[in-house]
């Protein structure tokens, strides 16, 4: 069985900043004109493969629930577990990813993969074919610039081990060890050692229920003994903006 888990749990403040609050929308499911363009709505079109799709919610639950339910394919919803994060709020992103895993490895025995996508991204389709069609765990990395208010650094130190850097608040990032390489994370992974998956899942929950995802992805990689490939994603954007929003729908627009 192959899972796709894809985290909407946030709060969007960025991309609802300066809306009135009756005016506010989650920002996975928000649309200018066809209720189709949507952010969660794409993304689940290029991991329809997956036998079934953990979708964490949080931020207006009901309102992600109502998209389901009345936007989205029968076919589709079949495949869809929902989960709700009842910590969004105070919790980081870790806490998505950890409840909707707990899901899958609860209610499901035999997963060979489990693909995660933060859900607040879009991705060209070629490229997340890529990292579907990869025989091992994949990490994946975008060609945008690296700004420490922004970018998940994902780099390579002297023992050809890979690892995450990221400052929470948007602030300095420091690299304090020798580095062979230096990328763009595209938050978007294949984990394919579920066992060790199953470890760091748990290993996150006894302890540090507070970071955010990368401890589960940096924790995995640190027990995984197997090989990681590498994906650079061709197309990449980070939806925290309605100016980003608009400017993501005219790729969809020219994809149609």
């Amino acid at each position: 069985m192959k899972i796709a888990v894809i985290t909407v749990a946030g709060l969007s403040s960025r991309f609802n900043e300066g809306i009135a609050e009756n005016e506010k929308k989650l920002k996975c499911i928000y649309f200018d004109g066809d209720e189709k363009d949507t952010l969660l709505f794409h993304t689940l079109e290029k991991v329809s493969y997956a036998d079934k799709i953990v979708v964490v919610g949080g931020y207006r639950f009901d309102d992600l629930k109502d998209y389901i339910d009345k936007v989205l394919s029968e076919a589709v919803r079949k495949k869809i577990m929902l989960v709700n994060n009842e910590h969004y709020f105070d919790l980081a992103s870790g806490y998505s990813l950890y409840v909707g895993l707990n899901e899958a490895f609860d209610n499901f025995s035999n997963i060979e993969e489990v693909l995660f996508i933060e859900g607040d991204l879009d991705i060209d389709k070629a490229s997340i074919e890529l990292v579907i069609n990869e025989k091992n765990s994949v990490l994946t990395y975008n060609n945008e610039p690296i700004y420490s208010k922004s970018a998940v650094v994902l780099y390579q130190d002297k023992n050809d081990c890979f690892k995450y850097a990221f400052n929470s608040s948007h602030g300095m990032l420091l690299i304090d060890e020798p580095f062979k390489c230096i990328l763009n994370s595209g938050q978007l992974w294949k984990f394919t050692d579920i066992d060790v998956l199953k470890k760091a899942n748990e290993e996150f929950g006894k302890k540090h229920k507070e970071e955010t995802n990368l401890k589960i992805i940096q924790d995995y990689i640190d027990r995984y003994k197997g090989k990681i490939s590498l994906v650079s994603l061709k197309r990449w954007t980070n939806c925290n903006t309605r100016e980003n929003y608009n400017h993501i729908k005219k790729y969809w627009e020219d994809e149609r």
